[in-house]
């Protein structure tokens, strides 16, 4: 067997003995009610339930079939036994060395075709509880029945949807020995629940692999952003220490827009010192190197050539009509200039 079968060998393994655990634990934790038919001489059955509401107390097996009473609502998700008369069932004695009484049931499906006149496949069986015969030997009691005959009394309560089905008989002193038991389709398969596990960890399994693949691709992309930005960052810290030490390093140019730029505060204190006390500016606009101011003044053509002389103003001119209003004590002005940057020491 090659390395990869004798894999996939112990996963079944493992899978089914994990399916087999969990299907255990929780047949013990949610046990279903118990629901017993005992075959009485007549033929018919006795229910034996834990609310036999309503139910008559004896159910004729007839055609294959229980009749009497609605079954459904007895037996639906309960575990159903069915008792059967010894007299149906060919009994034998077996004898067997004590150390092969945890192998019982193997060795008495090995013996069968023997002990009976049917083969394992043809026939029901089971074996009571061994009984110990002096320190080296076991007895028990072997139980056995045409396999037609639990089959016909499983298939006529397969339609009520029980959670599972047992054929039993009385064995005298030994007690019942269960020969046949079937689980309903509803009931949790040990089988179909492995083969579930094994499909959600192969889907783990690929997402994993999936995810490491796709975290790999990630990490290389965001280091390869993160050398770009540090590369950015460099290029950047460089041109602003101004390492060149030339006019166009962002020092210098800094420098020269600072002396190129006419500061606000220098263009208001100019036109305090240029206007006359009598002249009141209530706007000024300062874009650029180009000055607009608005206000009230007893004589307004006498400004522009006041401006003028003022070695920070050059260019002014009157952009909106001089008004007087009743309510003025002036003439209301317009005027605008081109402001000379003198910010150099």
């Amino acid at each position: 067997m090659s390395s990869l079968g004798t894999l996939r060998a112990i996963f079944d393994a493992w899978t089914g003995t994990v399916a087999g655990a969990a299907v255990t634990g929780l047949e013990r934790m949610v046990q279903p009610r118990l629901v017993r038919l005992v075959e009485g001489e007549t033929g018919a059955f006795a229910l034996e339930a834990a609310r036999p509401d309503n139910i008559p107390r004896e159910i004729a097996f007839e055609d294959g079939k229980f009749t009497g009473a609605n079954l459904a609502s007895v037996v639906r998700g309960c575990r159903v036994e069915i008792v059967l008369r010894p007299a149906r069932f060919l009994f034998r004695p077996l004898e067997l060395p004590a150390r092969a009484a945890d192998f019982l049931e193997g060795i008495v499906r090995a013996q069968i075709d023997r002990l009976t006149p049917w083969s394992a496949a043809e026939a029901v069986f089971g074996c009571s509880a061994p009984v110990a015969q002096g320190a080296e030997s076991i007895t028990t009691m072997i139980a056995a029945a045409p396999r037609r005959l639990a089959t016909s009394y499983v298939e006529a309560l397969s339609g009520f949807h029980p959670s599972a089905i047992a054929v039993l008989t009385e064995a005298g002193e030994g007690g019942r020995i269960r020969v046949f038991e079937q689980k309903s389709r509803g009931a949790i398969d040990p089988v179909r629940l492995s083969r579930t596990l094994q499909l959600v960890l192969a889907v783990a399994a690929i997402a994993a692999v999936l995810g490491s693949v796709v975290a790999g691709y990630l990490a290389d992309s965001l280091s390869a952003q993160e050398s770009e930005l540090d590369r950015q960052i460099t290029q950047r810290r460089a041109a602003i220490r101004g390492a060149d030490g030339g006019e166009r390093s962002p020092l210098a140019l800094l420098e020269r827009r600072k002396y190129d730029t006419q500061a606000s505060v220098i263009v208001l204190e100019s036109l305090s010192r240029v206007l006359p006390d009598h002249t009141y500016v209530t706007e000024m606009h300062l874009s650029g190197n180009k000055l607009q101011i608005a206000g009230i003044t007893r004589d307004a053509p006498s400004l522009i050539p006041l401006i003028e002389q003022s070695q920070h103003f050059t260019r002014a001119t009157f952009y909106a009509p001089t008004t007087r209003s009743p309510s003025d004590p002036g003439e209301r002005f317009h005027i605008e200039a081109q402001v000379e940057p003198r910010n150099a020491p």
